[in-house]
């Protein structure tokens, strides 16, 4: 099956048919979320059912925990994908562990104008601009709930992530507050929370990475944090290493859960693609932030920085450029207790998930380890996941405003 996608399937629906990336994406979606809400129930069960014999892959040395959340397998969607949450319900039936929702914002926003997502096929890369177009945290908070309470529809538990971000309309001295609003209205809904301040689409937004601007938001949310959810940060990959070991130790004193490594890139360099064909204008002339295969040794450099600093102590979602078994196990070697695809599984279809776990298990049989949390920061000799060891008293303890 995932030969028949990438040798029929995709160059149709990547050039054959000159369809717009965006509207595909949309149109996903809604047959996801006809699937699980419209469908006759003895349908949609067929329908789910074929999904989870075809895509879901099950070994219990894929399970881990990681910042107080138990995962059946550490390869999830990535944020991004779902920012509304339309799929919420049917993610666990394509084999992942867990999935990111949004980003959301306080204010519901239309994002940039169109064009503004664009794939770059000879680099096996996206190139977007999005905006956080989403329909608002009121809105996710309305879905999750409602889509709680329909106990007719039963789904698979899985970890549900909730990628927070800054509307546009906030400025940025105000920031913290609009974090926090989208915070408490979702807060029970969401097994962990990531605060997103490493996207290039919306003015400003990444200057909030220094730790002056950082610490307000890492604040504020610890004072909303009543429940104590475990709470992430998303970096860029394009900070320079001594910004981003400053952001890891503001983290960590503010009683962060862990790291996301790494968001997309706006780097242009090395990149096979010199137009974009949709626009006619120069690749370096686009804005908006690359993701795929040039993020992914940066993303893996990220990890293994952050890995080191903290001596394997801290969580990393390692995040960029994953595409097969080798990708996946490259990073969890570096110190990636968790990963997440996106514009991978697009180019490689739903079925590279099965292939990733069951190519993850190969590896550490070869490696003669019984469980994946073993093979976390292999590369420097630490043979065990002190991430997890970490978190399991970290998100038991209270949160310090430091």
């Amino acid at each position: 099956m995932p030969d028949l996608y990438r040798s029929l399937l995709r160059p149709i629906l990547f050039s054959g048919l000159n369809l717009d990336p965006e509207w595909l994406h949309q149109q996903t979606l809604q047959w996801l979320q006809w699937t699980d809400l419209e469908a006759p129930i003895a349908l949609r069960q067929a329908i789910l059912g074929q999904m989870q014999n075809i895509y879901g892959y099950a070994d219990r040395r894929l399970s881990t925990q990681c910042f107080g959340c138990e995962f059946a397998n550490p390869l999830g969607l990535s944020a991004g994908f779902d920012k509304d949450g339309q799929g919420a319900a049917v993610w666990p039936y394509f084999g992942f562990g867990f999935a990111e929702l949004g980003t959301v914002t306080q204010h519901a926003q239309a994002g940039n104008p169109q064009p503004r997502l664009f794939r770059l096929v000879e680099d096996e890369a996206a190139l977007n601009r999005m905006g956080f177009n989403n329909q608002g945290s009121q809105a996710l908070a309305d879905r999750l709930t409602q889509r709680s309470q329909q106990s007719d529809r039963p789904i698979q538990t899985m970890p549900i992530g909730i990628n927070l971000g800054k509307s546009k309309i906030t400025e940025l001295e105000d920031a913290a507050g609009d974090y926090r609003e989208s915070f408490r209205r979702l807060r029970e809904l969401g097994q962990y929370f990531v605060i997103n301040v490493s996207s290039p689409n919306t003015p400003g937004l990444r200057s909030l990475q220094s730790v002056e601007q950082l610490k307000p938001i890492f604040t504020a949310l610890n004072e909303e944090n009543v429940g104590r959810k475990p709470i992430l940060v998303k970096i860029a990959p394009d900070l320079i290493d001594e910004d981003i070991l400053a952001v890891v130790d503001l983290a960590r004193a503010c009683g962060l859960a862990g790291i996301i490594a790494t968001n997309t890139t706006i780097r242009r360099d090395g990149l096979k693609t010199q137009v974009l064909a949709r626009t006619g204008n120069p690749i370096a002339d686009e804005a908006g932030g690359i993701s795929g295969a040039p993020v992914r040794s940066r993303s893996t450099e990220v990890i293994r920085l952050i890995y080191r600093h903290t001596n394997g102590a801290f969580p990393i979602v390692g995040v960029g450029g994953i595409f097969n078994a080798d990708d996946a196990w490259e990073k969890i070697t570096a110190g990636a207790s968790l990963l997440q695809v996106y514009t991978g599984w697009i180019y490689e279809g739903p079925a590279m998930v099965r292939q990733i776990l069951s190519g993850l298990v190969d590896r550490l049989d070869a490696a003669g380890l019984d469980t994946l949390d073993q093979a976390v920061g292999l590369e420097f000799g630490s043979g065990r996941n002190r991430a997890n060891e970490f978190t399991s008293t970290q998100t038991k303890s209270t949160f310090v405003d430091s």
